[in-house]
């Protein structure tokens, strides 16, 4: 079973090896709950192949469709990120480190569509709101902004 996302490890000589992946709307409809619907990504890999070990370099690059924190609105959110992969053929497949991966040495293919998927979830930020545009006002929706602004409750000072 061969996928979209897949290196092939048979027949795959020694030294480096280069590989583009292109990622959209297809690729985030595999994860139902991804909080991120569509996108428009680039995954550049690099990989280093030695006798007892693969050694990735994925460069992803892009922008991905995520909801606003403060409005709600969708809006695309620029990805940037690099991360390293190292494969390891064997027998015993041991997950002590996420970012080392164990194969069975008879594996024909690497399926990459999880990795690529964790480094872009990884890659967004922890607050997700509209940018500011050059004067440094908000991009959020005006009309949803005025609604917050309303039901924002001033606090009373009290003494005890």
């Amino acid at each position: 079973m061969s996928g979209r996302y897949a290196i092939p490890l048979s027949g795959l000589k020694e030294g480096r090896h280069t590989i583009d992946f292109e990622i959209g709307k297809e690729f985030f409809e595999q994860f139902e709950e991804s909080e991120v619907k569509e996108g428009s990504l680039i995954a550049n890999i690099e990989m280093d192949k030695r006798f007892s070990h693969l050694d990735f370099v994925l460069r992803i690059s892009g922008s991905a469709r995520i909801c606003c924190d403060r409005c709600l609105e969708m809006f695309f959110q620029p990805v940037n990120c690099e991360n390293r992969l190292l494969v390891k053929f064997g027998k015993n497949i041991e997950d002590i480190d996420p970012d080392i991966l164990s194969v069975p040495a008879d594996e024909h293919e690497l399926d990459l569509q999880q990795h690529i998927y964790e480094f872009i979830l990884l890659a967004l930020p922890i607050k997700r709101v509209h940018p500011d545009d050059n004067n440094g006002n908000s991009t959020c929706d005006p009309e949803m902004l005025k609604k917050l602004e309303e039901l924002i409750v001033e606090e009373e000072n009290e003494n005890d």
